[in-house]
């Protein structure tokens, strides 16, 4: 018998790399699909943190004022480099595009950051550099962030009365940088069902760590791009499955 079912293992997920020139095509792209799969999980990559608590007092540790502070002075000073985003059904099925073995997720690159000029912290430059990310690439094709902004407010993820949920892994400076794309003018509270994965682990025994100890521990896919990367670090979260009922 033919079937068009493939098995887990052989199925591939493929990172959809945007630039300006196909910002539109594949904002349209996620735009159709989004009531079939209007779970969103989103990482983003940013010059990492240049304003800190005197003290290092623990972020854990700190008031939600201070923690607002310290994140609102960071995320107006600097500049988004990419922004990872997965899309799911709610039960946690990817996109397929019509393939039988592959499914899909994004990856946006931003060319707003000069790593020449703008503010930065040093030891993140180098570990992004580490991981693949061309600066001078992202400068001359990447995407403005104003045209993402404009586009992604018609698109369908945010703004939407529908049953769009977002899922992210620590994301407090994933949608402060959102934000700050979208409005322009601080963060704001339009996105109303948010789920963090580093806040819903300390209700769970057994789970700790970072975003890659989580996926060992709960045996996800983690053969998916690189460390460190946006688009790949988006999926991860959206995988944490268990935190969908809640």
């Amino acid at each position: 018998m033919i079937t068009d079912e493939v098995a887990p293992n052989l199925i591939k997920i493929t990172i959809r790399q945007v630039w300006a020139d196909n910002l539109v095509s594949e904002f349209d792209l996620i735009s159709s699909i989004i009531d079939q799969y209007p779970c969103v999980s989103m990482d983003t990559e940013f010059p990492g943190v240049i304003f800190k608590q005197e003290g290092n007092v623990p972020f854990i540790t700190q008031t939600p004022e201070a923690k607002y502070k310290w994140l609102k002075l960071n995320v107006d000073a600097l500049k988004l480099i990419q922004v990872g985003i997965t899309l799911s059904d709610k039960e946690g099925n990817l996109p397929d595009l019509g393939s039988v073995d592959h499914r899909y997720i994004w990856e946006f690159n931003f060319s707003d950051f000069d790593v020449n000029r703008d503010r930065q912290a040093p030891e993140s430059i180098n570990l992004l550099r580490i991981q693949g990310i061309d600066f001078e690439r992202n400068r001359i094709s990447g995407i403005k962030s104003v045209d993402f902004g404009k586009v992604m407010m018609s698109s369908g993820l945010v703004c939407n009365d529908s049953s769009v949920k977002w899922v992210t892994f620590q994301g407090a400076y994933d949608f402060g940088y959102l934000s700050k794309i979208l409005t322009g003018r601080g963060l704001n509270d339009f996105l109303r069902i948010l789920k963090d994965v580093k806040h819903l682990m300390s209700f769970c025994n057994g789970l700790y760590g970072g975003l890659r100890d989580v996926v060992e521990i709960l045996r996800l896919n983690s053969e998916v791009g690189d460390e460190h990367l946006a688009g790949s670090d988006s999926l991860f979260p959206n995988e944490c499955g268990t935190f969908y009922p809640l």
